[in-house]
């Protein structure tokens, strides 16, 4: 369990560093070339380490159903919806709701067992868990809200 936690933070630390690279990348560019780009590079990265790691046998597909395939396009969603959010609310408050959006999908997707996924009970408690998070952004965004908004009345005031 301890791994899969170091893991789990070890990604969403990842993907929050990933996300501000992107958006200095987007200010650049564009978001399209963005994504092409982080989508690129990742791909030349983890091939290299897939055949350093796994070698050609990696690529035995076979077994894989033919809609698994749809995840590279998947990706492409994230990607692009993620950097133009980015843009959008800046990273703290797109990753917020990123991270609750997620969070709240896995919650469906376990409890109707789509996909193949083994089916988990839903419980009250889990819902709980998520509309918390949801109004812990809320008061987050609304937090400093008001806090940009004190710094900017004591401008005008010149202190």
């Amino acid at each position: 369990m301890i791994a899969g936690l170091l893991l789990a933070f070890i990604a969403g630390s990842l993907v929050s560093l990933q996300n501000i690279f992107n958006n200095r990348v987007n200010v650049k560019t564009g978001s399209w070339s963005t994504t092409t780009l982080v989508l690129g590079m990742g791909f030349i990265a983890s091939l290299t380490i897939c055949l350093i790691v796994e070698g050609i046998g990696a690529f035995h597909f076979d077994q894989m159903k033919p809609w698994y395939w749809i995840s590279g396009m998947i990706g492409v969603g994230v990607v692009i919806c993620l950097v133009r959010a980015t843009k959008l609310l800046g990273p703290t408050f797109a990753i917020s709701v990123v991270m609750a959006s997620q969070l709240g999908t896995a919650l469906l997707w376990d409890s109707l067992g789509w996909l193949g996924l083994e089916k988990v009970p839903f419980t009250i408690n889990q819902l709980l868990g998520v509309v918390i998070i949801v109004g812990g952004i809320v008061i987050f965004k609304l937090g400093g809200r008001r806090a940009y908004q004190q710094v900017a009345v004591n401008n005008t005031r010149g202190k």
